[in-house]
């Protein structure tokens, strides 16, 4: 990482420069002055002669117009080699960053990820730290390693609010935000921190003090620490339980645990197509739970919700979706699908009647044909344009369970930027202290404002199912579950 030059270095430096290309104070000023330079010829002059100073800004222009005559001095005109050999320079800035932060995880426990990221850090000339975001979503918990136990275990900080935060505005918007401070400390970046298009949480980055927190290369260079330090925190979390359980503010049941190790990432998209989805309460929840496949011509999308509260739900949900995920990569289609999730709750579940509702569903991308099936479910509502114009109601057939029966797949055009909202019942039958129930109709003004205010598809489904449980102070009498669909052929980058 260069050091910045200090307004010395630069006199010098410009008085040895016009010395050895022969460039006059005149042909000097003319040059910064192209360039957009303030300072008149005379001022320029007492500059170069320590007489008076010059804002850095001003210096910098007057750099860069001194540089361009020496490169005029200079040829680029080169003979070829038949054959390159690539020098063995070591990595410097951006790439010395990556390279550390990668080889420090090399067969190391995910804990160990707070010392790596420190070295990577250290080589941009920053200092970092990790905010991961709670399974519900509400907090950012800052970590650090330990500084007297050996192989760097994790300490979690006090826990940060996700709402009214600079922290938490990188994390909801998807956006770099930065913190100017207070007084004459070190100004910070936040960077949103993501595997792909899933939020994990932000990367707070203190710069030096000679770092602009404008400058779009610093911008850059700690967006790719944050993406490859996201891509580490799951794999990492595949074969370790540190970094997973400082996002955990309460502790799971057995049924959870079984739910969340059966779910895809909550975030996922592609130039066509993303979806979005969340439950509560993420500690207790016992039989929703969603699921989905992305492929470049299709997404295939499911959730599901299993009668009762118990271990038992989450075990007949968890083999519906071993079913429904055996029968979709074989290439079946929505009817053998429904078969084999039949097959398998009335099958294996006989001790007691056990049933299973869900919706089905396939999407074409490239035309926006929807083909569904809805097992006594709450109907998808079809978002348009921020509202809500129908609720999907074709395709229906009695709950999984309950035996085989005719059934006509229900279909549906969609129209680019359209969005489709899966839900289970928990959502709008959630009540309140009155008993007052949440409702579809409280939904769609939420969805609607959201939409409105230009949140990204993740952070929408966070606000609906913060609304939920705050409907019922953080208590709920069934699990809610939500899942947001958006296709539009002209989608591009959530970020």
């Amino acid at each position: 990482m260069p050091r910045a030059a200090t307004a010395d270095d630069q006199r010098r430096a410009l008085e040895i420069a016009c010395r050895r290309a022969n460039v006059s104070v005149d042909d000097l000023w003319l040059g910064y002055f192209s360039l957009g330079g303030d300072a008149g010829a005379v001022e320029v002059e007492a500059y170069l002669h320590g007489l008076m100073p010059l804002p850095a800004g001003q210096r910098d222009i007057l750099a860069h117009a001194a540089n361009e005559h020496l490169d005029d001095l200079t040829t680029r005109l080169r003979i070829p080699y038949a054959r390159v050999v690539r020098p063995a320079t070591p990595p410097t800035g951006a790439l010395a960053a990556l390279v550390k932060l990668l080889e420090g995880m090399e067969q190391e426990p995910p804990e160990q990820l707070i010392g790596a990221l420190d070295a990577a850090a250290a080589a941009l000339g920053v200092e970092a730290t990790v905010h991961l975001v709670d399974y519900g979503q509400r907090a950012l918990i800052p970590l650090r390693a330990h500084p007297r136990a050996a192989g760097g275990a994790v300490i979690a900080g006090s826990p940060v609010p996700v709402e009214s935060t600079l922290a938490g505005r990188a994390y909801q918007w998807l956006q770099i935000v930065p913190d100017e401070g207070e007084g004459d400390g070190p100004a910070r970046l936040w960077v949103p921190l993501l595997d792909g298009t899933e939020r994990l949480g932000a990367l707070e980055v203190r710069l030096s003090d000679t770092d602009d927190p404008g400058d779009p290369q610093i911008r850059r260079e700690c967006r790719w620490l944050a993406d490859l330090l996201g891509h580490l925190i799951t794999l990492s979390t595949g074969y370790g339980d540190a970094l997973d359980t400082a996002r955990r503010l309460t502790p799971r049941t057995p049924s959870a645990e079984l739910i969340w190790d059966l779910l895809p990432p909550l975030t996922a998209g592609t130039d066509r197509f993303m979806i979005a989805g969340q439950l509560e309460p993420s500690a207790s929840v016992g039989g929703d739970a969603f699921d989905y496949a992305l492929s470049h011509d299709y997404a295939q999308l499911a959730i599901f919700d299993a009668t009762g509260h118990s271990m038992t739900s989450g075990l007949v949900t968890a083999a519906a979706i071993a079913a429904y995920r055996s029968v979709r990569r074989t290439g079946g289609g929505l009817l053998d699908q429904g078969t084999a999730i039949d097959d398998v709750v009335s099958t294996h579940f006989t001790d007691r009647p056990l049933f299973l509702t869900a919706v089905l569903a396939d999407l074409d991308l490239s035309t926006g044909r929807l083909r569904y099936l809805n097992a006594g479910h709450p109907a998808p509502l079809l978002i348009r344009r921020g509202k809500i114009v129908k609720s999907l109601t074709a395709g229906r057939r009695a709950l999984f369970g309950t035996g085989h029966q005719p059934v006509t797949v229900g279909e549906e055009m969609l129209e680019p930027g359209d969005c489709l909202l899966l839900y289970t019942d928990g959502v709008p039958e959630a009540r309140d202290e009155h008993g007052d129930f949440f409702g579809v109709d409280r939904l769609s003004d939420l969805l609607r404002r959201a939409v409105a205010a230009g949140f990204p598809p993740p952070e929408t489904v966070r606000r609906l199912i913060v609304a939920v449980m705050d409907h019922q102070h953080g208590i709920l009498q069934d699990d809610a579950t939500l899942m947001l669909a958006t296709w539009d052929p002209h989608l591009g980058k959530l970020v």
